[in-house]
């Protein structure tokens, strides 16, 4: 019988090795080796609990634990040979350790299956990851807060249907945006507390009949909670797909976010400038400046929802409990929490240093009678239903239309012809300023209910 294997750790049971090629198609080394940190680290937390569960002497854990910080040190200094042929990071782990410390580097598996192990470095990956992309997101809701301050009383147009509405203030549009992050804040802290539950200890399936003390590990490695079934907690990805979920709504809002400053600064808006070193030129065409930040993070999302769907299309069809279908969770995973955590990051750079070009802003918001609205409200307060309001501004449009005159451009003659309701005071509401000002409640884009948010939102970013 052969004695060339592949791989020592489950080789017994073969007859040849593993086909060359099947090797290198099945194993996971090259990218899951990026959990060599995690891996270490649930492995000498299970180290610890095997001394207190009498399975390791006290020499033999320390001498296991000193020799995995070792490994670790040669691995980030990239002295480490990884191997194909042992698979994944998990086995050219221990193959190393039982290389420097023999036997007792052999001991380190018992009680455990690289099932639950892999589950759990996922977890634990995923954990720091999540934290990671939420330390970004608070950066760039704090850059978001620092320019809706200073631009609490910039006047810009608001749309709907990509057509001028009503008057807002730009800090009030960039406080949008502050909201949208918001609820990917919550969404992740929740997504974190789920993926923050410990499988080590189900082993391959049907848990170990060793005396781990789970209660243990748990603790060492910061879980919040011990997963409640073995067959569940090895092949459970439920909470790799609720991040990905998270992530592209998340990546949904920075793209709308993207749709808009690439808008901005085209030279039909002119509403911003985004400073050189955000954009690029062209090789052809030498008067352009492209957006490029935005345009790729718009660009990138749909890779994000890819992610997502990918991950629900690997689960639907397994049946309990690990199978090798779950290799293909970790590679969109991955690329899912790069590509947040850098769009974010590109985002927390740019924002704080867009210029607005507030004369243009103001002058688009006296284009499209966007104080419609506040003339209608008017003539409410003089008595008259609304839908009766509508037809008369509707005919008073139609009239500037005609003319080529805003609302506030007519005389009061000319107003008064489509009610004589209409009195000197109406002006008051038809100016940029008394439009956004008469907006003066939560949530309204007065500048005085916009320096407010701002203070709310900086409460909330201190209590996290």
């Amino acid at each position: 019988m052969s004695t060339d294997k592949t791989n020592q750790s489950w080789g017994g049971r073969f007859s040849e090795p593993v086909d060359a090629f099947v090797a290198r198609f099945t194993a996971s080394v090259e990218f899951d080796k990026r959990l060599y940190r995690h891996d270490i680290m649930g492995s000498i937390a299970h180290a610890t609990m095997l001394e207190k569960a009498g399975v390791l002497t006290d020499a033999e854990r320390d001498e296991i634990i000193a020799n995995l910080k070792d490994i670790q040190s040669e691995i980030e200094a990239g002295t480490f040979e990884w191997r194909v042929d042992l698979e994944d990071v998990h086995m050219n782990i221990e193959a190393r350790l039982t290389d420097r410390i023999g036997v007792t580097g052999k001991k380190l598996h018992t009680g455990r299956s690289r099932n639950d192990q892999v589950a759990t470095d996922i977890r634990l990956w995923l954990r720091d990851e999540i934290d990671l992309i939420l330390g970004e997101i608070t950066r760039l809701q704090e850059g978001l807060l620092g320019l809706a301050e200073a631009e609490a009383g910039t006047i810009m147009p608001g749309f709907t249907h990509l057509q001028t509405a009503q008057p807002v203030t730009f800090g009030h549009h960039l406080l949008a945006w502050f909201e949208m992050l918001s609820r990917d804040y919550e969404r992740l802290v929740d997504c974190r507390k789920r993926t923050n539950r410990m499988p080590l200890g189900s082993a391959a399936l049907a848990g170990t009949t060793y005396p781990i003390q789970r209660e243990i590990t748990c603790e060492l490695l910061g879980f919040e909670a011990i997963s409640g079934n073995s067959l569940d907690g090895v092949s459970d990805r439920d909470f790799a797909i609720e991040f990905c979920a998270a992530a592209s709504v998340a990546m949904m809002h920075l793209s709308r976010f993207s749709e808009e400053l690439v808008l901005w600064t085209s030279a039909q808006f002119q509403f911003i400038d985004l400073p050189d070193r955000f954009c690029t030129g062209s090789s052809i065409m030498p008067q352009k400046k492209n957006p490029d930040v935005p345009e790729l993070v718009r660009g990138k999302t749909g890779r994000v929802f890819g992610a997502l769907a990918g991950l629900l299309v690997l689960m639907k069809g397994q049946p309990l409990a690990y199978n090798k279908d779950n290799q293909e969770d970790k590679e969109p995973l991955f690329d899912a929490a790069d590509t947040l955590r850098d769009s974010l990051r590109a985002f927390a750079d740019m924002v704080p240093a867009i210029k607005p070009r507030r004369e243009i802003m103001r002058e688009a918001a006296l284009r499209g009678f966007s104080t419609a609205t506040d003339l209608a409200d008017y003539l409410v307060r003089k008595g008259l239903p609304f839908r009766d309001c509508h037809e008369i501004v509707g005919h008073a449009v139609k009239y500037g239309v005609q003319t080529g005159k805003d609302l506030a451009e007519m005389s009061l003659d000319e107003l008064r012809q489509f009610s004589d309701q209409i009195d000197d005071d109406v002006f008051a509401v038809l100016t940029l300023e008394g439009s956004v000002n008469a907006r003066d409640h939560i949530g309204g884009t007065a500048p005085n209910q916009v320096r407010t948010a701002v203070q709310r939102g900086r409460d909330l970013l201190a209590s996290r």
